[in-house]
């Protein structure tokens, strides 16, 4: 008897899913209401999809796990992508000073615009694996009981219709009505959580200028310990010899949508670096700007009841603060909690719950990171901070100060950064020593630059006030 699987959803989340469950079923249907593009092209139903995007160690790990026969980080950096070192190939101003560049080359993680690594991600899939079919279809609830779900119903143009199937993942987002869908079935016991810091995204794309190659990811990171509004910005490389730049203000301080206005908040952030090296470069863009940025949770895995053949994955689960860059990373590890169990375990009772389980313990790491930071910031909406949030922000605080000085307080903090290690890892004994002990060495007094990137800053300042000049 043949088995059959919907995944809605054709994003990352989704399209990992596909993989996960191809292995098992003799067909996987992705449901997307989107045309996807056969080309990496933004797509209207991706909210941040025009802002940066990372996928960190621990998630391309994942991945690679999930389509076994390509190697996708070569697929990626063959499509474009940057791979960049987080120890060695990232200038970071933190609430605490600058990191220093270490000489390791580790701790690696891949940039590019959400729109190809979303591509990349679907071509290896479908190339991988040739019994997963996409359909440009609207899902609108699903089929079923509370003891077990048995389809999806979706929207046509000849009216609404059932699609059989023996496994559901639903990947549809950040907008999925999972928790009304489930409502329907008679399980309404959903705990649900929202934080919103009030985060705005303003984003724009830059052409490289001659010469600026090899420019660092720059990070001006923003503080939560100071009881101002949360300032950032970041030059992220992305394909087609292009910057991605984007600025994130929490509520109160918002960056602008204004293009001219945009450089001059890059140039008042606590070092104006990033606005330094784009004040001269080429816009390729106009500014975007988003919302979509609060920190979302459905507690799933806490109902008393929980139907077979049903399982939620990424953003549909939890949003995070698109700050942190880890939601697509969660993503593809909770495609691979499924995988790892659905593979050992299909049929069994009760595998959609325990699936359920393991896949939230992927998102509790994000969900500590983004949460206990931006519960700071002024007039964040939907909860205060506790004890307990400000001792572990203190702790942060002291470990990050020690990290500008020690590698192997920063190697702690770039393990749980790059979801290979759980916040436990900040915990162990060597980490709490390096914590106490503090910075080995004297802080920066300005950004850890090469002489080359000296030489790289002072031209592109010098063809900035050229162009201020002569306007």
């Amino acid at each position: 008897m043949s088995r059959n699987a919907v995944v809605i959803g054709a994003g990352v989340a989704g399209i990992l899913a596909a993989a996960a469950l191809a292995p098992v079923v003799d067909q996987v249907v992705v449901l997307d209401r989107d045309a996807l593009p056969d080309a990496p092209e933004h797509r209207k139903g991706v909210p941040q999809g025009r802002h940066a995007h990372l996928m960190m160690a621990g998630g391309l790990a994942a991945m690679d796990a999930l389509v076994p026969r390509t190697d996708m980080r070569q697929h990626l950096l063959a499509a474009g992508a940057h791979e960049i070192s987080l120890s060695r190939g990232m200038v970071a101003l933190t609430p605490e000073g600058w990191f220093r560049r270490w000489r390791p080359q580790d701790h690696l993680m891949i940039t590019s615009s959400r729109a190809l690594l979303e591509w990349a991600a679907r071509t290896a899939v479908l190339d991988d694996f040739t019994n997963i079919e996409i359909r440009q279809v609207q899902a609108v609830g699903l089929v079923g009981s509370a003891e077990r779900v048995r389809g999806v119903r979706i929207a046509t143009d000849d009216g609404e219709s059932d699609l059989d199937a023996d496994f559901v993942v639903d990947a549809s987002g950040r907008g999925s009505r999972i928790v009304n869908w489930l409502g329907q079935l008679g399980i309404s016991d959903i705990p649900e959580r929202t934080l919103d810091s009030g985060l705005v995204n303003s984003t724009r794309i830059y052409r490289v200028p001659d010469g600026a190659k090899d420019w660092p990811l720059t990070l001006v990171q923003p503080n939560p310990f100071t009881g101002e509004p949360g300032r950032s910005g970041m030059i992220v490389p992305i394909e087609g010899d292009r910057w991605m730049v984007s600025l994130g203000g929490s509520r109160g301080g918002e960056p602008p949508k204004d293009p001219d206005e945009f450089v001059q908040y890059a140039l008042a952030l606590p070092h104006p670096i990033v606005g330094q090296i784009i004040s001269a470069a080429e816009p390729l863009t106009p500014v975007f700007t988003s919302h979509s940025t609060s920190n979302a949770r459905r507690y799933l895995e806490k109902a008393k009841t929980w139907p077979d053949g049903l399982v939620v994955l990424g953003d549909a689960l939890a949003t995070f603060n698109p700050l942190y860059g880890q939601g697509m990373s969660i993503a593809a590890l909770g495609a691979k909690a499924l995988a790892d169990t659905v593979r050992k375990q299909w049929g069994a009772p009760g595998l959609s719950r325990r699936i359920q389980r393991q896949v939230a313990k992927s998102v509790d790491m994000a969900w500590t990171l983004a949460v206990s930071s931006d519960v700071l910031y002024p007039g964040v909406v939907g909860g205060e901070a506790t004890a307990a949030d400000r001792m572990a922000a203190k702790y942060t605080q002291r470990l990050t100060r020690a990290a500008t000085g020690s590698y192997s307080a920063a190697a702690a903090l770039w393990d749980v950064t790059s979801v290979l290690a759980t916040p436990t890892r900040l915990m162990r004994p060597g980490v709490l020593l390096s914590a106490l002990a503090g910075p080995l060495l004297p802080p920066l007094s300005g950004p850890p630059l090469t002489p080359a990137e000296h030489e790289i800053l002072r031209s592109l300042t010098r063809d900035a006030e050229r162009l201020s000049r002569s306007q």
